[in-house]
């Protein structure tokens, strides 16, 4: 199992009239957190595209438990369970600055052949740096 954790600070621009987090934005934020995780292994999308391989979402699950607020620091864990093969889900668990868990998230991703424009097994050298999480 692979774990990553970044922090995000919660703009005014992302609440809502109730001065919550606006619903969709938890997507964005589970995105973030894909992005840095990629970093710190070394890796981004950029450089899998260059390679020939993008990572389109399938599936999207999002449970909201308690609200974000303005100015909140949210800490966005990110876990691969199992070792990815043509896809690879990512499980988020979010926390406020209070260490409460306020959302849970899903999102299955696809790797794509982007010149063939069809799924293919994860990159290999994706999978060597991820690979001593999973023996």
């Amino acid at each position: 199992m692979f774990s990553f954790e970044t922090t995000i600070r919660v703009r005014y621009a992302d609440t809502d009239q109730m001065g919550y987090v606006y619903y969709g934005n938890y997507a964005e934020m589970y995105e973030v957190a894909r992005t840095e995780m990629l970093r710190s292994l070394g890796m981004t999308y950029k450089s899998m595209e260059q390679d020939g391989v993008m990572m389109p979402v399938l599936e999207l699950k999002c449970k909201y438990i308690k609200p974000a607020l303005y100015d909140d620091i949210i800490t966005v864990k990110v876990i691969i369970e199992e070792k990815p093969g043509v896809r690879i889900i990512f499980k988020y668990e979010l926390y406020n600055q209070d260490k409460v868990l306020i959302n849970l998230g899903e999102t299955t991703l696809v790797f794509v052949d982007i010149a063939k424009n069809k799924p293919c097994v994860a990159p290999k050298n994706f999978l060597d740096r991820i690979e001593t999480y999973f023996s």
